[in-house]
């Protein structure tokens, strides 16, 4: 199946060059002067690069059925990682390299979905922000402020984040999965 610029949509799958992407976003322009084009900004699902591409208004691309499904995540042995259909309660393994960087946020019972295309398992989309506690920061000193700087802090899974200098060792904080950041201290 084919689609013009005009059916695009964020989030959608486009064959490109034997390889699939997902399109993050998208800007129709019409210059004052010449044809309309337009900017894509896409991401590719085997690799995770981004891929930025200038196309004429009207072209035609390959779109990519790509599925998600619901699983959790299981556990890890080496590379591998298991994942389980809530449905059919099937287990899926996946190697790192498919799970990608978002392999340090996983703990037991993390529900993601797999994106398949082609009954081809390609990879795995984390949820956007996460709660994680912190097991090990270096102590807050006394007068800091919110404002005033950061120290690395490890997460129950092994990550490491910047915090501000007040996160101290058992607290939990919400995460950004997609670029590492902290965004605050969770709700209880």
């Amino acid at each position: 199946m084919t689609v013009d610029t005009s059916d695009f949509r964020n989030g959608m799958g486009l064959k490109i060059e034997s390889d699939i992407y997902t399109l993050i976003e998208f800007q129709h322009v019409k210059p004052g002067k010449g044809g309309a084009f337009v900017r894509l900004k896409l991401r590719n699902i085997r690799n995770g690069s981004t891929l930025e591409k200038t196309v004429r208004a009207g072209e035609k691309f390959q779109r990519a059925h790509l599925e998600r499904k619901p699983m959790n995540y299981l556990y890890s042995t080496g590379d591998e990682y298991f994942f389980m259909d809530m449905e059919s309660y099937e287990q899926v393994s996946m190697q790192k390299a498919q799970v990608g960087s978002g392999a340090k946020y996983l703990k037991d019972g993390t529900e993601v979905a797999v994106l398949t295309h082609e009954s081809e398992v390609i990879s795995v989309e984390l949820p956007i922000t996460m709660e994680l506690q912190v097991t090990e920061t270096d102590p807050g000193l006394r007068g800091d402020t919110a404002s005033g700087g950061s120290k690395p802090a490890t997460l129950e899974t092994g990550a490491v984040i910047q915090v501000p200098l007040f996160i101290s060792v058992g607290e939990v904080l919400k995460v950004d999965t997609r670029t590492d950041e902290y965004l605050g201290r969770a709700k209880s």
